[in-house]
């Protein structure tokens, strides 16, 4: 019998409180993505959930009582590249052109531990030839502010 696409939507709720600051991180994990032998529009629902919860705020915004709305909108995807290959497959190219315009994509090179520092490079270049091609918006990193020390701005510069 053949086994039906299964796109599972999971939240894990964590409360972080740090130097007196709290915050509420949802993280929505996505199992089953890419899993299925046919994987055509298998982001449609992870771009539904993220259309789903935008209304929701939407709509909390637009009522009487704004005082205890609670924000579940979905602000960056960190999507993890498959270190074995060259490059995106048509699957990533596929749900990083239907989401950018949706949310902040951040590609994250899965596994990359298993990978020389060569090959590492290589793949992270392949990867940003392969994002320009596709005209894929990514999340860019604002600029540091100009007063901030030189070590900071190295380090900066690296992260980007």
């Amino acid at each position: 019998e053949r086994i039906t696409q299964t796109v599972e939507i999971t939240k894990h709720v964590v409360d972080i409180e740090e130097k007196g600051v709290k915050l509420r991180l949802t993280i929505v994990d996505t199992p089953g993505f890419g899993d299925a032998v046919n994987n055509t529009e298998c982001w449609k629902p992870v771009a539904d959930y993220i259309d789903q919860q935008f209304e929701q705020y939407f709509r909390d915004e637009s009522g009487l009582n704004r005082k205890n709305i609670q924000d579940n909108r979905v602000h960056c995807c960190l999507y993890f590249i498959s270190p074995f290959g060259h490059g995106l497959r048509p699957l990533d190219v596929e749900f990083m052109r239907a989401l950018h315009q949706r949310v902040n994509i951040v590609p994250v090179l899965a596994k990359a531990d298993t990978l020389t520092p060569a090959e590492v490079e290589r793949m992270k270049n392949k990867i940003r030839e392969d994002i320009d091609h596709y005209g894929i918006r990514i999340y860019q990193f604002p600029e540091c502010d100009s007063d901030e020390d030189e070590e900071f701005k190295l380090q900066d510069q690296a992260l980007k």
